[in-house]
Parts: structure tokens; sequence; C-alpha cells
């Protein structure tokens, strides 16, 4: 049976400690000494997850908005090494809206 990360994460350990009962992996051994959140990332490994949920964004060109904030971060570094910081403050405000602005959009 295929297992995902968010549906082991919603399981009990008890039931965790099932699914690592017929796992043979170097990572669940000693699985009934495990607590919940290392027998998590235990059968994770073993069973070849990633031990994390992905977030999908919604709404919004990523990529377009990731090339703005690298533009804008070389734009930072050419003023921090001109020493001509009167520019660096709205530079750096906008790599920050830019960057909370894909952090909303995420789900």
């Amino acid at each position: 049976m295929s297992h995902t990360f968010e549906e082991l994460k919603h399981k009990t350990v008890a039931e965790l400690r099932e699914i690592a009962k017929g796992i043979e992996h170097e990572a669940v051994q000693g699985a009934t000494q495990m607590n919940k959140d290392h027998l998590l990332i235990a059968l994770c490994t073993a069973l070849g997850l990633d031990a994390h949920a992905h977030h999908a964004v919604v709404g919004i060109d990523k990529a377009a908005l990731k090339a703005r904030i690298r533009a804008l971060q070389k734009r930072r570094d050419e003023i921090l090494a001109s020493k001509n910081l009167a520019d660096l403050h709205g530079v750096l405000r906008q790599i920050h809206a830019l960057k909370r602005q894909i952090r909303r959009a995420m789900i």
C-alpha cells in the first residue's frame, strides 16, 4: 500500500508502528521505542517520501516574481558595493513585499 506524508502525519503512533513492522529497512529499526516525530521521519526515509508537505502557489506567476526578486537583489548588491545607501531602503522593501506576496499565495 502506498502512503503519503499527509496520510502518515494524521495516523496515531500505534498505527505508524504497525506500518513500520511490515518494513524491512534500517531507518525503522527500533520503531517500538520511537515517538511519533522520529517514527514519521524514519517511515518517510524508509518509504522514500519527502518528510514535509509541499505547498503550491496559486493565482500569481511565481517565476516572474522570483525573477524580479533576483533583479532587485542584484541592484541591492550594487548599492551596497557603491556605498550609496540612499536607495537601499526602497529596494529592500520591494524585495520584502514580493516575498510576502508569494507566501500569501501559497496553499
